[in-house]
């Protein structure tokens, strides 16, 4: 039987998204089975390297992602359990050349595997960001504690508001969230309408936030995805601290702000 070889690099990408799963896993970001990570590793395999292993699962693609590769974390999966037991809780899938359907070629060494039920949302991301961002290859969602909180405050409603006061809040956030987090209408999980509002959330921002659910982002690996997340939430966080000892912060002019965009 064929079997699927990863290369170095692959499996330095794979160590990448046992690294972030802990990250997540000890911030409270990623309770049960909340969150999922993928990759797009289609330019690390040949055509011949992917095609003719395992059993073709029916599925509906968009048309254009007939014959990505992509890392997906599995449905109903923890992402703690992605530290130790990647090959059990996550998969790397082939999607056939007419995008309906895909094959399991690695990992799913578990019974009744499936790829994560949000995996209509990522491979709509992945294919916008072949289209428009080719150098982004990760997705990853989790449930950032802080900036959930604020998809519940009415500055959700105000997105250039709610950028800015959290921006405002340390010159990192500013420079290493330099397009910010776009304010996203709620969306049913698992649905098409979900990543329609994703995609137009990355055409202008680093951070798509869910409205009362969680947190997306999309970089060139899943370390820089991380980061993205873990300095906007922390804008978040310092700001509701501020809220809760019982002041509003000073927080840096827009002045200061502007200075700052010589570094991004």
């Amino acid at each position: 039987m064929k079997t699927l070889k990863l290369s170095i690099e692959v499996e330095a990408e794979l160590q990448k998204v046992s690294t972030v799963a802990s990250y997540l896993w000890q911030r409270e970001w990623a309770e049960r089975n909340a969150g999922n990570i993928s990759m797009n590793l289609t330019s690390f395999f040949s055509k011949e390297d992917v095609q003719g292993i395992g059993e073709e699962v029916p599925f509906d693609f968009p048309k254009e992602a007939g014959g990505f590769v992509l890392y997906i974390t599995g449905t109903g999966c923890y992402l703690r359990d992605l530290v130790d037991k990647l090959e059990e809780v996550s998969c790397i899938l082939y999607i056939n050349e007419a995008a309906k359907a895909y094959s399991i070629i690695w990992g799913g060494n578990r019974p009744n595997f499936g790829p994560t039920c949000e995996l209509i949302s990522h491979a709509s991301i992945h294919l916008f960001n072949s289209q428009h961002h080719p150098e982004n290859l990760a997705v990853v969602h989790t449930h950032p504690l802080e900036l959930i909180c604020m998809s519940h405050h009415e500055l959700f409603n105000d997105e250039e508001e709610l950028n800015r006061q959290i921006w405002m809040m340390c010159p990192e956030v500013k420079v290493f969230v330099p397009k910010g987090i776009h304010c996203t209408p709620y969306a049913l999980s698992s649905t098409a309408a979900l990543a329609k509002v994703t995609i137009d959330a990355f055409k202008t921002r680093n951070i798509s936030l869910w409205e009362k659910h969680g947190a997306t982002a999309t970089a060139p690996d899943v370390m820089k995805a991380w980061d993205f997340l873990d300095v906007a939430n922390k804008g978040a966080k310092l700001l509701m601290m501020c809220w809760a000892a019982g002041f509003k912060p000073a927080g840096l002019s827009d002045a200061q702000l502007t200075e700052l965009e010589q570094f991004t």
